[in-house]
């Protein structure tokens, strides 16, 4: 009746079907676009480079998520849990960002995330295509050190190493006077043969506590079964313990793992159980026990032994510091070894902590960031 009025139906079916067909199409748009920002794609070849890269490496994406990161990166804790550890590279990658322009800049940062140790690091953070930004490393703590450890050295060699040289220069002169009595000969020659082996003990420890300070102890750095640096540890104490009547009693987490230097966190712990030995009465007993609290590997050595006095807890790992000096002495210690324990936990962006009440024992405690699910993909370790 109205043909007038089907045309103009016609046409508004096909404004409105044009209408809803450009709609769904831009949607569908948007969605694509949402979804390549939320899971973006490094470009070909990033990771093959960035896994070649002797200095520190990290990748991040629009977000500040860490998408690859270099062993380096990792070894020097700039990365924990697929993100920055310190402020100072955020703030350095969000400047590059807004800026568009590269940044090159030194900074002293702390090694881990919760670690007292420090690293001298040279940074360069440029974009990398639209939307990465690249973040480049070099370590200069070694520049940084190697003046304050050769006067370290010099000092710890004048300290300490006198008394046993000036011992075994008096037992020799001794040993040529008692010529004609063999009783005496051996009587000093065994009291040389202590001395000489405490100097080189003590060498040894002088020798290695300054390779801890003066180069970087994690260049090649890996993932590392707790529970196998433990028995280890024990393994290396057995002897001295049986010899005191003294058990040496292993628990908890046995699976946790950390990334660093297997023989370096051994000889950390064998120093604590060592120390915890020494400082107990015979026929007690020394717990080592591994946990994990959110993130951090936590491993506790416990004795038994004369505790520590509130005013040197702080001192304890100071070098050639000895709560008791004759015990030490009587069995030979160095004072070093948990002066070791320090420096070997903060290279790997840790910490060791005390615990202690004279007469009831002590317990030493060190802090290890945890190689998260996480930290093994970034790694591509499984």
């Amino acid at each position: 009746m109205y043909p007038w009025l089907a045309w103009a139906a016609l046409v508004f079916g096909l404004v409105v079907g044009a209408g809803a067909t450009v709609l769904i199409v831009a949607a569908h748009r948007r969605g694509a676009r949402a979804v390549a920002v939320a899971s973006p794609a490094l470009p070909e070849g990033v990771d093959e480079v960035i896994d070649a890269l002797e200095s520190a490496g990290v990748v991040l994406d629009p977000s500040n998520n860490v998408l690859t990161a270099s062993n380096g990166a990792l070894a020097f804790g700039l990365v924990w849990n697929r993100a920055l550890v310190h402020p100072e590279l955020v703030e350095l990658v969000d400047r590059v960002r807004r800026e568009g322009e590269p940044i090159t800049q030194e900074l002293t940062l702390s090694r881990g995330p919760f670690g007292e140790a420090q690293i001298h690091l040279l940074v360069r953070v440029a974009r990398l295509g639209s939307r990465f930004v690249l973040l480049l490393a070099d370590d200069r703590t070694e520049s940084h050190r190697l003046e304050e450890v050769r006067r370290d050295f010099v000092a710890n060699i004048s300290h300490e190493l006198k008394t046993p040289i000036g011992a075994v220069g008096l037992l020799a002169e001794a040993l040529e006077s008692a010529a004609d009595e063999p009783a005496e000969v051996r009587r000093f020659a065994g009291r040389l043969t202590i001395e000489a082996d405490r100097l080189g003990r003590l060498t040894h420890e002088i020798i290695e506590l300054s390779r801890l300070q003066a180069t970087d102890a994690l260049g090649h750095a890996e993932l590392v079964d707790v529970g196998g640096v433990i028995a280890q540890a024990v393994d290396r104490n057995r002897v001295a313990a049986d010899a005191c009547g003294i058990r040496l009693v292993v628990g908890g987490e046995k699976r946790a793992q950390v990334y660093g230097d297997e023989q370096l966190l051994v000889t950390a712990v064998h120093n604590l159980i060592a120390n915890a030995i020494q400082y107990s009465p015979d026929g007690s007993r020394v717990g080592i026990g591994v946990a994990v609290n959110e993130g951090v590997v936590e491993i506790a050595v416990t004795d038994q032994g004369v505790g520590i006095p509130e005013n040197e807890r702080d001192r304890v790992f100071e070098r050639f510091f000895r709560v008791d000096a004759a015990r030490s002495r009587s069995t030979g210690g160095s004072g070093l070894g948990l002066s070791i324990v320090k420096h070997a936990v903060q290279n790997h962006g840790g910490d060791v902590r005390v615990w202690s009440q004279p007469g009831s024992g002590s317990t030493f405690t060190i802090r290890l960031p945890e190689a998260s699910h996480a930290t093994a993909a970034i790694l591509g370790v499984t």
